[in-house]
């Protein structure tokens, strides 16, 4: 991370969608690194409630409701090492442009793109307090370089637009001493992956975990997998 932890000064981490995908084994492993850990699940505690831990507290968030948002961050402070923006859902997988449900794509926007820009807000003030990081779980659907099949029409442009917001806000937050990335988790096994997915969650995550370990500011803004390999924009 961008700055040295003190010895004596448990780190402390939010992670966003913690129920279920990654997130259950995002939490395991952050707890494992002696992390205070504040996980948050729409409706259900799913996944999270196989792991009892004292560090662990779960906070039941819509990603969409910003009061709920400034609420927990009250709850959380008075400061936050790392933020996880792992929340997020996939689309209809629509056929064509003329089936796309409207409807359904601007919610996927909606929690995909709008919500991880409104949880960094909201925690800002925590983070800057001891120089944070805030890690954009992204996709190398949403590159552009990289569209050659097409389709997946939101949820493409959910991540291309989350992958903007995040290269557009890198130098302000530099400037509080908080460093953002951009990692794609590569092809998981999750239930959004599906079975045919060639990578285990422990291994995507334990990537990641050495992507936010390495992170520094002058690394800030970058877009990379969960192996450290740069992407195309």
């Amino acid at each position: 991370m961008n700055r040295p932890l003190q010895g004596y000064l448990m780190p402390v981490a939010l992670v966003t969608g913690a129920n279920r995908g990654l997130g259950p084994e995002m939490v395991r492993q952050l707890l494992a690194r002696d992390y205070t850990v504040h996980a948050t699940h729409r409706t259900s505690p799913g996944g999270l409630a196989d792991i009892d831990h004292e560090q662990l507290h779960l906070h039941q968030l819509d990603v969409r409701d910003g009061a709920a948002i400034a609420e927990m961050t009250t709850v959380i402070g008075p400061t936050l090492d790392l933020l996880i923006n792992n929340a997020g859902i996939a689309d209809g997988r629509w056929p064509s442009v003329s089936a796309i449900d409207f409807e359904v794509a601007g919610e996927v926007l909606e929690v995909n793109a709008i919500a991880p820009v409104r949880i960094t807000q909201a925690a800002l003030p925590l983070l800057a307090k001891r120089g944070g990081t805030v890690v954009m779980i992204t996709s190398l659907m949403g590159s552009i370089a990289d569209c050659m099949s097409g389709r997946s029409y939101a949820y493409r442009a959910s991540k291309t637009a989350l992958n903007m917001f995040t290269v557009a806000m890198k130098n302000e937050l530099r400037e509080l001493g908080i460093s953002v990335m951009l990692v794609h988790p590569g092809w998981v096994e999750t239930d959004m992956g599906g079975p045919n997915a060639p990578i285990q969650a422990e291994e995507s995550v334990t990537g990641i975990m050495a992507r936010i370990e390495e992170q520094t500011l002058d690394m800030t803004g970058r877009f990379v997998d969960y192996a450290g390999t740069a992407l195309p924009w």
